[in-house]
């Protein structure tokens, strides 16, 4: 066995790279979209550049050859009043994409761990202290 034998695929190469993480996002943002939640976010949102930034950022995370260039996540999401509920619905739609395209769970798990920690840049409005 070679060193390259040794080697583990990033996970992004594991799901087949550009195009698969392209079909998951488009199925993310139908799940998104036809979410009476969360559609509202969007309204007025160029979707075809915001696919392009999720896919550039998702690519990112699974350790891809593609970087995210989009604006800052806080930047970006400033001024929406997303609740820490919004966000969690966000991320099972993405779950559900990523379980839907077929990738394992162990990527998935380290996904979710990524993008669970940029809730603090996205999540703006917070449950009233009861």
């Amino acid at each position: 066995m070679t060193q390259a034998d040794l080697e583990t695929p990033s996970d992004y190469a594991a799901v087949g790279g550009g195009p698969a993480i392209a079909a998951v996002v488009d199925r993310f943002y139908q799940l998104v979209l036809g979410d009476d939640r969360l559609k509202g976010f969007f309204e007025g949102t160029e979707m075809v550049r915001l696919k392009r930034h999720q896919v550039a950022l998702v690519s990112q995370v699974m350790g891809g050859p593609v970087g995210y260039e989009g604006r800052d996540l806080r930047a970006a999401h400033a001024g929406m009043n997303i609740s820490s509920e919004d966000f969690g619905s966000v991320a099972g739609h993405l779950v559900t994409a990523l379980t839907e395209a077929g990738v394992e769970r162990d990527i998935i798990d380290r996904v979710v761990t990524t993008i669970a920690g940029t809730e603090a840049d996205i999540v703006e409005s917070r449950p009233a202290a009861g």
